[in-house]
């Protein structure tokens, strides 16, 4: 089995941390460098402070490109920045975790072209690309609950609300993101604007073209720190029983998305790769419930799902995750 030589770019915050985890413990990659300007020369474990004993990798503030896969882990608008200011050799594929190239007008740069890396949607045209453009966390949630029905035909209005942990919000204190602010308390917010529309909304159609889908999206700040819950309301007049059905053989083949007949929650997803899914019925409405860990399914996790579809590895390799638990 090959062994990868992969990079990182900014691999300091959040998904940097969660991508070194699994990075240093997956069987067939080497992490080569892991690039911050700010960390130059302090090990890794002084700012993952998880990642005491199990590595001695050093931040650098070099690049290499005696590697085989670059993962950026850089903020929204930063990953074209670097690529249009740093020469990376067009052998060298690209991961980017940020949302620079998801949209199909922003998708490529020069010579680079990047696919949109939801494996349940494009699986076969990330086995072949040179680069992959990794969707964002909301975008992951929502969609997953609504591809199937995308792809039945059957989405018109859709009236989703999703809650979301503060690692979603970065690194960087600010007063939403403070534990005092935080604690005992919840918050809408962008009300219908998220950046995660435009993603979702090319998906959607993607697999069900021609069609005028209204999404309405009401986004919220939890009092937790990982993990992703999303409701999806739509009016369907298929059986719960044919539903269920839909989704499961939607998602055959797929080994990460799992459709459950039980009421879901967030501790069956946290510090995994999963996606759980749970449908139910009243009269002609259908909510779709659907549940990830915004750091893994949402970020870093995915993108090592995308790195072993790419380079023809098991698609759970170094994802074979517990959850957090009770």
């Amino acid at each position: 089995m090959a062994n990868i030589k992969a990079g990182i770019i900014g691999g300091a915050g959040y998904t940097g941390g969660e991508l070194i985890r699994l990075l240093i413990h997956h069987p067939y990659v080497t992490v080569s460098f892991i690039h911050s300007r700010s960390n130059a020369g302090k090990p890794v474990h002084s700012v993952h402070q998880d990642l005491l004993g199990d590595t001695d990798l050093v931040f650098s503030d070099k690049l290499s490109e005696d590697i085989d896969l670059l993962f950026l882990c850089l903020g929204h608008g930063e990953s074209k920045k670097f690529l249009t200011e740093n020469k990376i050799a067009e052998k060298i594929k690209i991961i980017d975790l940020a949302n620079d190239f998801r949209l199909t007008k922003s998708s490529k740069l020069g010579t680079r072209s990047f696919v949109y890396g939801l494996p349940e949607l494009n699986k076969e045209e990330i086995k072949k690309a040179g680069n992959i453009a990794n969707p964002g966390c909301f975008a992951t949630t929502i969609q997953l609950g609504l591809l199937p029905l995308a792809k039945a035909g059957l989405l018109d209005d859709i009236y989703t609300t999703g809650i979301t942990g503060s690692t979603g919000a970065g690194q960087s204190l600010t007063q939403t993101s403070h534990f005092s602010w935080r604690a005992n308390n919840i918050q809408a917010y962008k009300t219908l604007t998220h950046q995660h529309l435009g993603e979702i909304g090319e998906s959607l159609l993607q697999l069900q073209p021609g069609s005028t889908i209204d999404l309405s999206f009401v986004p919220w700040r939890g009092d937790f720190t990982r993990g992703i819950f999303v409701s999806s309301t739509i009016t369907c007049e298929l059986s719960i029983e044919e539903l269920n059905k839909l989704f499961t053989d939607f998602y055959k083949g797929h080994p990460f998305t799992h459709v459950s007949k039980e009421p879901i929650f967030l501790k069956q997803v946290v510090n995994t790769n999963k996606a759980v899914l749970h449908l139910e019925k009243a009269g002609s409405k259908l909510v779709v419930h659907s549940a990830i860990d915004n750091l893994l399914k949402g970020a870093s996790g995915q993108a090592v799902q995308n790195m072993n579809l790419r380079f023809g590895l098991d698609e759970k390799a170094g994802l074979h995750l517990k959850p957090a638990g009770f």
